[in-house]
């Protein structure tokens, strides 16, 4: 499959074009604009510090169904006992610095480029972008962000310094996403993380279908 070069015209090419590894198109920029268009194509972008921008769409995809998410009887607990704060919105920045500090294992500790903090900084003063932050004792030690478009949220990045505090953000995220009528998560690429809080592998003809559905 060919990989697309983007140039200052705002399109991206099918995703149904994407290489067997995901990747679909280089270049381009992280313009509120653009970044809107990849997410309600089912696009992200991911790439190192040095590289051209990388646009993705891989298949099959990991979601999440927020009415088929799984807690676990250990976490059940943990929730229970009210070991933390949780708040949304409340500090987005110091959110996605964490999770720029803290690498996820597919990532490689680079793939948050200084560009790609701004970028998501400028989509969350916009209104797209989200975050959830865990507090303990009044510092910050968990949280996640992502975009939500639409009844879609997408997920983008967590960090977590002290053992559950993603989780409890992440579940806490889900139920309200869920009692605000949200009917998709995207979570991207595989995790056993994910997996065990009841993510699943969808074919990315059908997450196209339902991302179609659900963005406006």
């Amino acid at each position: 499959m060919p990989i697309f070069r983007l140039n200052n015209e705002l399109i991206f090419p099918n995703p149904e074009f994407a290489s067997k590894e995901g990747i679909l198109a280089i270049g381009g920029d992280l313009s509120i604009e653009r970044l809107l268009l990849a997410y309600k194509n089912g696009i992200f972008p991911w790439y190192s510090e040095g590289e051209p921008i990388i646009w993705w769409s891989p298949d099959p995809r990991f979601v999440l169904y927020p009415e088929k998410l799984k807690i676990s009887r250990s976490m059940k607990q943990v929730l229970k006992k009210d070991l933390f704060r949780i708040t949304l919105n409340q500090n987005f920045y110091e959110v996605i610095s964490n999770c720029k500090k803290i690498a996820r294992p597919r990532q490689g500790g680079t793939w948050l480029t200084d560009a790609m903090l701004e970028a998501y900084v400028n989509l969350h003063k916009a209104g797209y972008a989200h975050s959830v932050e865990v507090w303990k004792d009044g510092n910050l030690v968990g949280g996640l962000y992502g975009v939500s478009l639409g009844k879609c949220f997408f997920g983008e990045s967590m960090f977590s310094k002290m053992s559950n505090a993603s989780k409890a953000g992440f579940i806490t995220l889900v139920n309200e996403l869920k009692k605000s009528g949200f009917r998709l998560i995207d979570c991207q690429v595989y995790t056993d993380h994910l997996k065990n809080l009841g993510a699943e592998e969808i074919p990315r003809t059908r997450f196209m279908t339902e991302l179609e559905g659900n963005h406006d």
